[in-house]
């Protein structure tokens, strides 16, 4: 059994590779933002430019955590430019704003938006529009913590539609799963590879940033 990096009354963060450390697997409900194989990396001028995450080479860090988690309910973060999930049957789209990345300057238009594919069954809530819109945090004056930081407001709207029970993050990053499901009063469990990130989480955890 794995020492927890962080806990509290509602969430435990384990620093490690979720592939080796399990205890995630216990949870009911999975939203995560995994690596999505394409070796994405920032051309913005700053903290986070030219960083590339650990595993982001190929789809088989994504593709393993989800053939470990089954076919049970889950959220996953993830790109058109590589194929969806096996067992997606619903993808929803993150409007990040206009404050976003550059991409392909032949073309006029920015590439503001990324995809959440729909894995299994028992979400449930107001029937909305499949497209979420919440701005995205895009320097690292302004609270940027992580080259894929995702809007607190952005999680707590997905998992608010999640099935009961507690919500696992195997790919934890700066934390805004598991913050957002502490402002919902969900239980959460979330992995994180690179300790910098877990400190980072752990103090954003810590502060009750919501």
């Amino acid at each position: 059994m794995s020492t927890p990096y962080y806990s509290d009354e509602f969430v435990t963060l384990y620093h490690g590779d979720c592939l080796e450390v399990r205890e995630w697997l216990a949870a009911d409900v999975l939203v995560t933002d995994p690596p999505y194989g394409y070796s994405h990396s920032s051309g913005w001028v700053g903290k986070f430019r030219g960083e590339v995450i650990a595993g982001d080479d190929s789809l088989t860090t994504r593709n393993d955590m989800l053939a470990a988690w089954e076919s049970r309910p889950a959220l996953v973060f993830g790109s058109w430019k590589m194929p969806k999930p096996d067992g997606t049957h619903t993808v929803l789209t993150w409007d990040k704003g206009d404050a976003s990345g550059m991409g392909d300057l032949s073309v006029p238009w920015k590439p503001n938006t990324e995809e959440v594919y729909v894995i299994g069954k028992g979400f449930a809530g107001s029937r909305d529009s499949s497209i979420l819109r919440a701005q995205v945090v895009t320097w690292a004056s302004r609270g940027r913590e992580h080259p894929n930081m995702k809007p607190v407001a952005l999680m707590q709207a997905l998992i608010a539609k999640c099935p009961p029970g507690v919500i696992a993050d195997p790919f934890t990053g700066s934390g805004s799963t598991l913050v957002a499901a502490k402002a919902l009063g969900r239980r959460a469990i979330g992995v994180e590879l690179e300790e910098r990130y877990c400190e980072i989480a752990a103090r954003r955890l810590e502060q009750g940033v919501l």
